[in-house]
């Protein structure tokens, strides 16, 4: 292969990069008079905070509406209080950045619907307020995300690879809001997918992959888990692009090729969309392009 540094050549900034403060005391200390311009050739931009209001699954430490079926004296951890986050959340709002909540358990999402809801009451305009991962949810809370504004931010790859631990986190009676990408799109709500690295790998082919087929790699479970949140191949590659730029305000600028946007793309060795699951999932690179110029071969 070739030379695969992620950010750097000849000095020269390779890849575009949407940044979020880490928690409001770094958004007051880096954006304390709001988001940045694009900067560089549109390939920098700070224009939101991440606040973190619950932990992982696997840990127990997101914090659930129930405990845990495997650990009845936890529901988990709950970071912020719900003032605690909508002070977080207004501090943020009202020097005009993108609001971003990490909430993994039901009862954190449910949580982070509130602040947004709230916040929406406040703050007009085209906010694109986020929650990242939504990953379990009570599916009483799915249809208030599109009244509200909010995107959810949400990373394939992490259904397959929590399935067998998520059955034992939450028992099978608790599952029907777990990865639950269809519910989201059909009550209307704005759908993002990324790949949560360094958490997981990088490489999005393996989530493309099992937002369709809700299986891993190894095509496991046959049929797929929870088959009905599959989505289809163009719902998943727009949530990987047309979605992923809309969610950090940059649909004019990347997201799709399109007149008046950057041709950022890339080559790969086959038909993404004309293979089986695990084929997708294995695609390989070939060219990747920025700006309508090749920043990357592979050898």
């Amino acid at each position: 292969m070739g030379d695969v540094s992620p950010c750097r050549r000849g000095g020269r900034l390779r890849i575009r990069i949407t940044a979020y403060a880490d928690d409001v005391e770094a958004m007051r200390a880096l954006v304390p008079n709001g988001p940045t311009e694009w900067l560089y050739g549109d390939r920098l931009r700070m224009g939101g905070v991440k606040i973190y209001a619950d932990g992982a699954l696997g840990s127990r430490g997101a914090r659930l509406k129930q405990p845990y079926t495997d650990k009845p004296d936890t529901r988990g951890l709950q970071f912020l209080s719900d003032d605690e986050l909508q002070v977080k959340g207004d501090d943020a709002a009202k020097r005009g950045l993108q609001v971003a909540i990490h909430a993994i358990g039901d009862a954190t999402n449910a949580q982070a619907i509130g602040v947004f809801e709230n916040l929406g009451r406040t703050y007009a305009g085209d906010r694109r307020w986020r929650i990242e991962h939504f990953q379990i949810a009570d599916p009483v809370d799915i249809p208030r995300l599109a009244p509200a504004g909010i995107i959810a931010s949400m990373q394939p790859v992490h259904q397959p690879s929590d399935r067998l631990m998520a059955e034992k986190r939450l028992g099978p009676n608790r599952l029907a809001g777990a990865y639950a990408w269809q519910s989201v799109l059909k009550v209307g709500a704005r759908l993002a997918f990324s790949s949560d690295y360094p958490a997981e790998s990088p490489n999005p082919f393996p989530g493309l992959a099992a937002a369709v087929s809700r299986q891993d790699m190894n095509g496991q479970p046959p049929g797929g888990w929870m088959p009905e949140e599959r989505v289809s191949f163009e719902q998943a590659l727009a949530g990987f692009t047309r979605g992923a730029a809309y969610a950090g305000f940059a649909e004019d600028k990347i997201g799709s090729l399109e007149p008046g946007k950057w041709a950022d793309f890339i080559l790969v060795d086959r038909d993404v969309s004309a293979v089986d699951p695990q084929a997708l999932a294995r695609t390989q690179v070939l060219e990747t392009w920025v700006a309508g110029r090749k920043v990357w071969e592979r050898r």
